[in-house]
């Protein structure tokens, strides 16, 4: 099997103003700002991107703000919405229970940003990074863990990214209700499916721009929202056999680091860049590749790198 090697690093970046979030974000810029829409490119784009930020996410515009004037680059505040991005399609399963989350992380490795931020934006968060200050999953100080995978269909309108949603439901929430309803009146771009966990129970809701949101029958997600998943879809994604696969193993870290829950089609922009096991009620949470792990908390928050193989057979490793 071949190998393919990646570094994480890990950032306390408190309320993003004293200049290591900026620097960290402005050394991202070139590759980050290619995924501004056209139209956010325009006035009318980023006033209408502000404008959806403001009615929806009112209690993050002081900190856009801020780490817009941090920025300090040519359309840095429309990039911030995350209101005016491309849209991108990713892999990921992930399963929860009452106190834990469990995910992988399917996408092209150089694509993934690959930093675990420590913030006190409205409150202590601890997820991974991604779109400059939204999360592809994460935690907050409340006990209330997030993540997300692709719906699987290819469809885009106005909304947010799912980054931002995820990065402002764990600033703004304690429970999984709580995000829950907050979620029903939030804008995606893209249909996702959201994985939340607290300490008393854990749920699966699938959202997007043409469904309103649904509960899944259970905590776990894979790459699809509605059955039959298309006959194309399966053989490409096997969205339906990880489904099946994470159900039957639960939260068990050793099957997500094997096939079928860790997948290597790296070139396809599906191979398993991650593991993330959440226990948010205790403040804790493990990143896992196949032989190595790392541990982060609330109480130990520790900044640095990690440079780890991925591709790697987990049966054997």
């Amino acid at each position: 099997m071949s190998r393919l090697r990646k570094t994480f690093r890990a950032m306390e970046i408190g309320d993003g103003g004293d200049g290591r979030w900026a620097a960290h974000a402005q050394a991202l810029w070139p590759s980050a700002e290619k995924w501004t829409t056209e139209e956010g490119r325009t006035p009318q784009g980023a006033e209408r991107a502000r404008k959806l930020f403001e009615t929806h996410m009112p209690e993050l515009v002081p900190v856009l703000e801020r780490l817009a004037r941090g920025l300090d680059r040519p359309g840095g505040e429309t990039f911030l919405t995350l209101a005016a991005l491309r849209p991108f399609f990713s892999g990921c399963t992930q399963t929860g229970g009452p106190g834990t989350l469990l995910r992988n992380y399917d996408f092209a490795p150089d694509d993934c940003e690959g930093t675990v931020v420590s913030s006190h934006f409205l409150r202590p968060v601890i997820g991974m990074q991604d779109g400059a200050w939204g999360l592809l999953d994460g935690m907050n100080d409340a006990g209330l863990a997030v993540s997300l995978t692709f719906g699987g269909r290819e469809v885009h309108g106005p909304g947010f990214a799912v980054l931002i949603v995820l990065r402002y439901l764990l600033e703004t929430c304690d429970t999984v209700d709580e995000a829950v309803g907050r979620l029903r009146s939030l804008p995606v771009a893209i249909p996702q499916n959201v994985t939340l966990a607290d300490s008393e129970k854990a749920v699966t809701v699938f959202v997007g721009p043409d469904i309103p949101l649904t509960e899944a029958p259970d905590a776990c997600a894979a790459n699809h929202q509605h059955l039959p998943v298309p006959e194309g879809q399966e053989r490409f994604s096997r969205t339906q056999e990880r489904l099946s696969a994470v159900r039957a193993a639960g939260a068990d870290v050793a099957a997500m680091l094997r096939p079928p829950l860790y997948q290597y089609a790296y070139d396809e922009g599906l191979g398993t860049v991650y593991t993330a096991h959440y226990r948010p009620a205790e403040g804790r949470v493990t990143y896992h590749w196949p032989g190595e792990s790392w541990d982060q908390s609330f109480d130990a928050f520790t900044p640095g790198s990690r440079t780890v193989s991925l591709g790697v057979d987990g049966a054997a490793a």
